[in-house]
This record gives C-alpha cells, sequence and structure tokens, in this order.
C-alpha cells in the first residue's frame, strides 16, 4: 500500500494563503469567497488526482455518474471550509450559524472529572470543534489535538501564526512525550481529539466495509481508546453551505474494559463501529469528504 495521503504533494501557497488571509480580514468573507471560485478552479483543472478521487467518492455515494460541476462543487466546499478556519481561528465564531447535538453528553463526562477521546475525520470542518473549544470551553476543560504534522506544512504553520494559542493545543504524533501528555489531559477531565479515517502503515490497520467496499482504517484510535480506558465520542463538524455549520457527537465506547486475549477482536469490532458511523455522517453530508486520494487504495 503506497502512504498516498502523505506522499501527495502540498498544494498549499504561503503567498497566497496571505492573500486571501488579508481580503478575508479586511474585506469579510463576502468577498472572499467571491475569489474562491477562480482559486477552486485552478486547483480542479490542475490536480487530476483529487478531480479522480471526488469522482469515486461521489460515484459510491450517490450511486451514480457525478457531473464536471459536482466535483467542482466538491473541491469549492474544501476551499470553503480552509477559508473558514482563518475566522474560525482568529475567535469570530459569531459570524457562523454553529448548532452543536449531544454536546451534553460530554459535559455530562467532563462534571464528573471524567476525560474523553474525540475520534473525527477529514469529513467537513475539524477546525470548527476546536475553535468552539479553545474561544468558549477554555475554563471548563482542556482540550488537545493529536495530529501529524508531515502534510500541509506552510498551510499549518501560517494558520499558527494566525492563531498561536489554538496551534498550542496541538500534540505531534510521534514525539516521545505525546501520549504521556495525551493522558495527563485525560486524567485532569479534559478531551483528546484525533482524526481516525487515515490508515498510514500496512501493519497496524483494520479492513472494514465502507460505502459497499473494503477500505483500511488505523487500529492506533482503537489502541488508544483501550489503553486509556475513557469514554470515546465520535464528532464531525459538517459545512452545510452559506455560513451554517453542524457539529455531531455520538458516544462510540463508554470506558472500556477488555481481557488481554480478546484485544484483537474488540480492536477490530471498535474500529468497523467508527467506521459505520463514519459513512452515516458522509451520506448525510457527501460535499464534505476531504480524502481527495484512492481512499479504498486500488491501485
Amino acid at each position: 500500500m503506497t502512504q498516498q495521503w502523505v506522499s501527495q504533494p502540498e498544494r498549499g501557497n504561503v503567498f497566497w494563503l496571505n492573500v486571501i488571509s488579508w481580503i478575508a480580514r479586511h474585506l469579510g468573507r463576502s468577498v472572499a469567497s467571491l475569489f474562491l471560485y477562480p482559486i477552486t478552479l485552478y486547483f480542479y483543472l490542475t490536480s487530476p488526482v483529487t478531480r479522480n478521487a471526488s469522482r469515486d467518492f461521489l460515484r459510491r455515494i450517490n450511486k451514480k455518474e457525478p457531473s464536471r460541476m459536482d466535483v467542482y462543487r466538491h473541491h469549492r466546499y474544501f476551499a470553503t471550509t480552509i477559508l473558514d478556519r482563518i475566522y474560525l481561528l482568529l475567535g469570530r465564531e459569531s459570524q457562523f450559524s454553529i448548532e452543536t447535538y449531544n454536546a451534553e453528553d460530554i459535559l455530562a463526562y467532563i462534571d464528573k472529572g471524567q476525560g474523553c477521546l474525540l475520534l473525527g475525520a477529514h469529513l467537513g470542518s475539524f477546525e470548527v470543534l476546536r475553535a468552539i473549544g479553545v474561544h468558549h470551553y477554555h475554563n471548563t476543560f482542556e482540550l488537545r489535538i493529536l495530529m501529524h504534522e508531515e502534510q500541509n506544512q506552510s498551510i499549518t504553520e501560517f494558520l499558527n501564526v494566525l492563531a498561536p494559542e489554538v496551534a498550542q493545543t496541538v500534540l505531534p504524533i510521534g514525539r516521545p512525550d505525546t501520549m504521556l501528555r495525551a493522558k495527563e489531559c485525560l486524567d485532569h477531565g479534559g478531551l483528546v481529539a484525533m482524526l481516525a479515517d487515515r490508515a498510514i502503515d500496512d501493519d497496524k490497520h483494520v479492513s472494514c466495509q465502507f460505502l459497499g467496499d473494503k477500505a483500511n482504517f488505523p487500529k492506533g484510535p482503537a489502541i488508544l481508546a483501550l489503553a486509556l480506558k475513557v469514554p470515546v465520542f465520535t464528532c464531525f463538524g459538517l459545512y452545510l453551505g452559506g455560513n451554517r455549520y453542524q457539529i455531531h457527537f455520538e458516544l462510540l465506547s463508554d470506558i472500556p474494559e477488555v481481557k488481554r486475549e480478546d484485544r484483537p477482536q474488540a480492536i477490530e469490532s471498535f474500529t468497523c463501529r467508527y467506521a459505520e458511523r463514519l459513512e452515516q455522517y458522509a451520506r448525510k453530508a457527501p460535499y464534505n469528504w476531504f480524502n481527495f486520494y484512492d481512499f479504498w487504495k486500488r491501485d
């Protein structure tokens, strides 16, 4: 299996990021959104990899051949969530209509001093969740994000400069102290969030049914949940067009107690339950799917 999402060349450009950021901050979201049409068209025309991935996904989920406009719209949804990151990182959530579902379930655990693990995906905007947590609940709980930093480094560094207080929530995956810091956060009744839909190691994945075919999902989130013994929620921030977002939380697993000999089966079951939940929300908002590579690894 090739690590497509890791090896895929970065599409961002710091100069244009600064240009769109200046427009976004000084001229407003409506004007900035107009610039997304030619920008999206450029990336749509120059990236056959993302076009093919979009067409494959839309064909699977809608069970019909997507039009060129469907594929372009898919790319534009992605571009819009990137633009909206600027406002979310700057604490301007008031510009958006954001609805949350089942957040009280997580807050009930936090009120008892119980930390939780949140599993998201490259579906919609993970930034809307992080921004709400940092800007609105910073006095209620600690939030940490487990994240790979290898991909899209120029975009990541640009956004970190834009909102350093949000950047401080990141725990880079792979560093010696990362898991210790995550456990400390959970032990203090905080939230640790991570994206759980991209498998990057042949030896550490589970093959689950997803949109009518087998796809690989990483074992890491399930292993982490079983090791830390904390409640696990799925969380998806769906972009619905205009300025509307919805954040959905659902309990995936309560505090797990699994015997050592049952761990392999428990990891597979946990991971495939996550895949089922991801499919449910992908069907709810198909243009929010932002894995622009061959997710089913057919090549």
